[in-house]
């Protein structure tokens, strides 16, 4: 039902052409309090979340298409790419996504928790990314900031205007990430806070929130429809 939703709208809102509707950066806590079983379930929950039939259709079935870069972040200076900026405009695409992915090994291991810096590392991406209506970042985690300058800080000197900061938390190992999350972390327009319960749940609140934020737009754009 939602996949014939997302195409039903796409349709409807097809005459606003093909220019690029969103800038979305995933960016991916690999801090030292996700061991290894943790990656894996990470790893492979955000793989089937990218080609989930929902999320390929609410992503590939939009008035225009979506632009997408994945990267890695624990410490002060531990960001790794996953998946540089791509155009995703076919199942071929998120399908090759998922399988980057896959197979790329673990970026870091034993490094804390640098919220601020991955928020910095996200507004340099977002410097060069494709030319986007819109340009959101993605954070997911386990814990708070224990390294570094806070979220905050980084909304007040790195370049975020206009940009949306969501959310995913992984609950179950520290009580204060939920509201850390909803105080610190989400900025801008319509951001929204996901939770997953551990990390076996990381895959459908990954699924939740890139159907969420792919398909919304969409619906924003049918209801101002005349």
């Amino acid at each position: 039902m939602h996949r014939l939703a997302a195409l039903m709208l796409a349709l409807w809102c097809s005459a606003a052409g093909a220019e690029c509707r969103l800038a979305l950066v995933l960016a991916v806590d690999v801090s030292s309090s996700v061991d290894d079983a943790e990656h894996a379930l990470q790893r492979r929950g955000l793989a089937a979340a990218l080609t989930d039939a929902d999320v390929a259709a609410a992503i590939l079935g939009g008035p225009g298409p979506v632009a997408l870069a994945i990267f890695e972040w624990s410490g002060r200076y531990q960001q790794k790419m996953l998946q540089d900026w791509v155009t995703l405009e076919s199942e071929g695409d998120l399908a090759a996504v998922a399988s980057r992915v896959l197979g790329a090994p673990r970026s870091f291991t034993e490094y804390p928790t640098a919220i601020g810096y991955a928020l910095g590392y996200a507004a340099g991406l977002l410097q060069r990314a494709p030319a986007c209506a819109r340009q959101v970042v993605d954070v997911s985690g386990d814990g708070i900031t224990n390294e570094g300058f806070r979220p905050q800080l980084a909304y007040a000197y790195f370049p975020f205007a206009g940009v949306t900061v969501n959310g995913l938390v992984v609950t179950g190992d520290d009580d204060r990430v939920v509201p850390y999350y909803q105080q610190e972390v989400l900025h801008g327009p319509l951001a929204f806070l996901e939770q997953a319960r551990g990390f076996e749940g990381f895959r459908a609140a990954m699924t939740r929130k890139l159907y969420r934020e792919t398909l919304e737009l969409v619906l924003g754009r049918a209801e101002g429809a005349e």
